[in-house]
């Protein structure tokens, strides 16, 4: 097997509750030759004081989470990359599944990782069950692990973006290099909603949609986001299978009705960020 360094990149803010079970997660990976970095954001709980328990790379960087992120890449060494959330868990082998994946196909630049939800109380199982219905639809899943040179080579995340860098990054990949060159693992990341409150999944979607602006505007997302911004799509992807969708008839109106609210959060979010000044940085780039 290959044996180059994988850098794992992991933001944080406020994250005491749940980085352990994170940072734990990607120390004890099948895949010895890893090196963790984590990137804080001014947190006011002991996030720093647990992350340093697991590596020395802790470092304090904002405002949001793709400077966090870029900044992260540049105080690593990895031949790839491999970027998380702080409320995520990895599988014991992604990380070596990843490097066999991309190691064996040259046109392969980076990989997509299926994510499962997990967490307590009713608006948290509609999102689980929400985010079941995406495992193989490509508008929907992004990629996470990536070459360190087409990663440089595009820029990184984009800065001016919060919550939707994460689509823009590899859009721009493919767009530049065409189908084929992201390709996807079967291992998953877990991903800690924690307990969910409809309130906190509309703020979230909203506080995203602010800098929606500049995803919208860049031509290598063209291809994904009248899919992405279609309600009658995504309400198709849903009720395609409604055995799934109506197991738990209570867990399925549930979720309709929070992605009824967060389309109109972010519909609100993303009028609010248009009149705002518009940020040239980028917008027109691929």
């Amino acid at each position: 097997m290959d044996s180059k360094l994988v850098s794992v990149i992991v933001p944080t803010y406020n994250s005491a509750n749940y980085i352990e079970a994170c940072l734990k997660s990607i120390v004890e990976q099948s895949y010895e030759h890893i090196e963790l970095v984590v990137v804080d954001n001014n947190s006011k709980d002991n996030t720093k004081e647990i992350a340093r328990k697991y590596t020395p790379h802790v470092y304090n960087r904002g405002p949001e989470r793709s400077a966090q992120r870029n900044f992260g890449v540049r105080q690593s060494k990895g031949d790839y990359l491999l970027i998380i959330d702080s409320d995520m868990e990895l599988t014991k082998d992604v990380v070596k599944a990843c490097v066999q994946s991309i190691s064996i196909d040259d046109r392969v630049k980076a990989l997509i990782i299926p994510e499962e939800s997990f967490g307590e109380g009713f608006w948290t199982q509609c999102k689980k069950l929400e985010r079941s219905f995406y495992s193989g639809i490509d508008w929907q899943e992004a990629a996470r692990f990536f070459t360190r040179e087409i990663y440089e080579e595009l820029g990184g995340y984009d800065e001016n973006q919060t919550g939707s860098e994460d689509y823009d990054l590899p859009n721009r990949l493919e767009y530049r290099y065409g189908k084929g060159s992201i390709a996807r693992i079967k291992e998953k990341i877990y991903h800690n909603e924690q307990k969910l409150s409809l309130r906190r999944v509309c703020w979230k979607k909203f506080y995203y949609a602010n800098t929606l602006r500049s995803y919208v505007d860049r031509t290598a997302n063209k291809a994904r986001l009248s899919k992405q911004t279609s309600v009658l799509l995504r309400y198709w992807v849903f009720f395609s299978k409604p055995i799934k969708l109506f197991r738990n008839p209570i867990i399925g109106m549930g979720m309709l009705f929070m992605k009824t609210c967060e389309f109109a959060s972010g519909a609100a979010g993303f009028l609010l960020g248009s009149l705002a000044p518009a940020n040239q940085n980028n917008s027109n780039a691929i």
